[in-house]
């Protein structure tokens, strides 16, 4: 008989309202293979606070000093263990000791094709407001490997959805929204399942 392999432990990283957090919490709620174990944040205001309370997730509230000290944060996700690292939303920049340190083991979701749209600055309706700006007839998401750089990391998927003439940046930021609600906890799944 084939013995129950432990839980692996996913830590969000988050920093805003916390639907994509909660999309892939509730996705793995009864999951035998992966549990989300610790909600990291930088906003005390963020959203995600009360998505996790209201899971029973335990959030690690950090300032910027905790997040590049190497035996701060890191220290944390090494105790759970972590075993993949997911930025939904989350709007500092991953130190370079964290990336090395979990190499392969960062995700992140980029509401845009990137490479376009991507870089310092670029989230959120920033984005969306470029891609409106520049007459795009296609946007989408990319889920990504975090490395050093911004939104440069390997692509693991794109999705796209039209751009509509009469698109604003709000309506195209629901209609990314829905993409990323639907394809981010299926694509951290199934990475989870490729690297055991």
């Amino acid at each position: 008989m084939k013995e129950d392999r432990p839980l692996k432990h996913i830590v969000i990283f988050a920093s805003g309202a916390g639907t994509n957090a909660e999309k892939i919490i509730t996705h793995f709620r009864d999951s035998r293979m992966a549990k989300v174990s610790l909600i990291v944040c930088n906003n005390p205001e963020a959203g995600v606070i009360a998505v996790a309370s209201r899971h029973g997730i335990p959030v690690d509230l950090i300032d910027r000093n905790r997040l590049i000290d190497p035996s701060g944060l890191a220290n944390t996700l090494l105790r759970i263990p972590a075993d993949l690292i997911v930025l939904a939303g989350f709007l500092w920049k991953v130190p370079d000791h964290l990336v090395r340190l979990f190499q392969g083991k960062i995700l992140n979701i980029h509401p845009a094709l990137l490479p376009k749209y991507g870089g310092i600055g670029m989230f959120g309706s920033r984005v969306h407001e470029a891609v409106v700006r520049a007459g795009e007839k296609l946007t989408g998401i990319t889920v990504h490997l975090v490395n050093e750089q911004y939104d440069e990391g390997p692509s693991l998927l794109q999705r796209t959805v039209a751009v509509d003439p009469d698109d604003s940046p709000k309506s195209l930021a629901l209609k990314v929204q829905k993409l990323e609600h639907e394809w981010y906890p299926r694509v951290i799944e199934q990475f989870l399942k490729n690297n055991p």
